[in-house]
């Protein structure tokens, strides 16, 4: 099987570049399975219902997300009922909405698609090594996809190792930030650190440039906004072997947009 796993969707500007672009993607990689991050593509900060739809209509499969889950509210009148949607594993069991890992089907073949989150500079939430163990011994089915949004390199790079030959393919969300590390690990993992953002180029993030640039030199209260103009795509292809759940290769997409 071959997948496209697409880097935090950031707003409008991210959500137009993929009306634009990914049907054509989908078709000169011959891709079987969408997977984006969506934890922002709506209005830069958290996921509505209708966004969500949105997304899905244009050809996403499954949307990970990360510690911006909650940032909109509305997410809690549909993520328990809407299984495309993964939520970070890692939150406290029993009392969070959603579920952080789940089994799909496409031609014939199951995957499963966990999301973690990490906790170096970030919220002090479950253990995701632990965690992934845990759900490991859960599933069944040899392809296994993580999207593991952390801001750490190292804790991200840990636990590819730690998960080699075990999952699929591992990737790191978060950062906004593309990293060229992409690489498939001894024991047949496909792993980068980070796949990047998709939403506005000229910007911090995906923040409006000067708002950003306000605030650390006056460190003064702003509000931030999605930046407007040139959008960009950041992502990655990798093809899975349907039996053995290894991965045969991964490659990095990046490019730009006009609006």
């Amino acid at each position: 099987m071959r997948f496209l796993a697409i880097g935090d969707v950031v707003g409008r500007p991210g959500r137009n570049i993929l009306k634009s672009t990914l049907s054509k993607l989908k078709e000169n990689y011959k891709i079987d399975v969408v997977i984006a991050n969506c934890e922002n593509a709506a209005g830069g900060n958290g996921l509505t219902k209708k966004v969500a739809d949105e997304l899905f209509s244009i050809g996403i499969d499954v949307m990970t997300m990360g510690n911006h889950v909650w940032a909109n509210k509305e997410i809690f009148s549909f993520i328990e009922n809407e299984t495309r949607i993964i939520r970070p594993a890692n939150y406290p069991e029993g009392t969070t909405p959603g579920r952080g890992y789940n089994v799909f089907e496409k031609n014939n073949f199951k995957f499963a698609v966990i999301n973690l989150c990490g906790r170096v500079f970030m919220e002090n939430l479950d253990c995701p090594f632990r965690k992934i163990d845990e759900i490991l011994r859960k599933i069944e089915c040899p392809i296994v996809i993580v999207d593991f949004h952390a801001e750490a390199t190292s804790e991200k790079i840990a636990l590819g190792f730690y998960v080699d030959g075990r999952v699929s393919c591992l990737y790191g969300t978060h950062t906004h930030v593309q990293t060229a590390d992409e690489k498939i690990l001894p024991n047949g993992t496909a792993y980068i650190t980070d796949i990047g953002m998709t939403g506005p180029y000229d910007s911090v993030l995906g923040v409006d440039k000067d708002i950003v640039i306000q605030k650390f030199t006056t460190f003064l209260p702003v509000r931030f906004e999605v930046a407007k103009g040139k959008a960009q795509f950041n992502g990655i292809v990798f093809e899975v072997d349907n039996n053995s759940g290894k991965a045969i290769s991964i490659e990095r997409i990046n490019f730009t947009l006009e609006e």
